[in-house]
């Protein structure tokens, strides 16, 4: 639905982004994740045509948004960082205003307004004026204004930038409800925001694409390897050395004890399952084994190991 190829932006002597390349399939929510900065904003300015690329290739929904620009947009609903609306309009008349411009036919304007108020939550306020609206309801209105022609893609940056908690836990609600019926590319640079609406992750720093791929995905493509908490009632030091004769384990590290009971974390070679017979490996010492779980990198340990590490992980 959007394809992006090796797509470079620079304004002067200063490159915004360089070379990248992702793509968003039909109906996914795709988390555009970066530091600010990062060329974020820039990426999506190009995606729904606001600004020419430098070079490279831009798709939405098949159409090249530089030599296919109109039918492009059409496909596009995009909702900037700071909500396109007027204040002195009332919801219904700016819905209407916008619908008209993006060419919804005059037959079916009224339901179109109606059907992205109910789904926005903002069909209660349609008859006020919205620069008397709260900072939450604007960013409704907004929403509903890149739906409102019912495009195949949405592009939403930092859509909960300035929300209270409720506001914000509403607005993550609502992007996940639109998946399905449409392929979104949400910016954030707010970790909870990808873990909570995306399907997979797009890491951008400074101008270049440092990882694709869904948090587990990045998680063992960082670690290499799998780590592994074991707790156990028995002889610490046996333990370990026990351990650490699995096949496929490569180190074992002391978590902590206390009463009795041990508990390590157990590094595994990339790709190798060792749970199993970590497990046998203390029932038939006759220890007793008291827990056994994976233990991964946050989404906050991916972010900055990504965009503080020199080497950035390529795909």
């Amino acid at each position: 639905m959007i394809e992006v190829h090796q797509l470079t932006k620079r304004y002067g002597p200063t490159v915004a982004v360089s070379e990248i390349s992702f793509e968003a399939s039909k109906g996914e929510v795709l988390g555009f994740l970066g530091p600010n900065g990062a060329g974020k904003t820039t990426t999506m300015r190009v995606i729904t045509g606001y600004l020419p690329p430098t070079s490279g290739k831009v798709t939405v929904a098949g159409y090249d948004v530089e030599e296919e620009s109109i039918e492009a947009r059409r496909h596009t609903g995009y909702l900037p960082e700071s909500p396109p609306v007027y204040p002195e309009m009332k919801v219904s008349e700016y819905l209407a205003f916008v619908g008209r411009i993006k060419g919804v036919p005059r037959g079916e304007l009224r339901k179109r307004v109606d059907e992205v108020s109910e789904k926005c939550a903002i069909a209660d306020v349609q008859s006020r004026q919205i620069g008397k609206l709260s900072k939450g309801y604007r960013q409704r209105v907004g929403l509903a204004q890149a739906l409102i022609h019912n495009p195949d893609v949405l592009i939403l940056d930092e859509p909960t930038a300035g929300l209270d908690p409720k506001q914000i836990h509403e607005t993550r609600d609502l992007i996940r409800g639109l998946s399905g019926e449409h392929t979104v590319v949400l910016s954030t640079h707010i970790l909870p925001e990808v873990s909570k609406t995306c399907d997979r992750v797009v890491v951008i720093n400074a101008g270049k694409v440092a990882a694709v791929g869904t948090p587990d995905e990045l998680t063992q493509r960082l670690q290499g390897f799998e780590s592994v908490l074991v707790t156990a009632e028995g002889p610490r030091e046996e333990i370990k050395a026990r351990l650490e004769r699995v096949e496929g384990v490569s180190r074992v590290e002391e978590s902590d004890g206390a009463n009795g009971r041990a508990t390590f974390e157990v590094h595994a070679t990339k790709e190798k399952d060792v749970r199993a017979e970590l497990a046998r490996a203390v029932v038939e010492s006759q220890w007793r084994l008291l827990e056994l779980r994976t233990s991964g990198m946050s989404l906050e340990d991916i972010f900055l190991k990504l965009t503080t590490h020199e080497e950035q992980i390529k795909n």
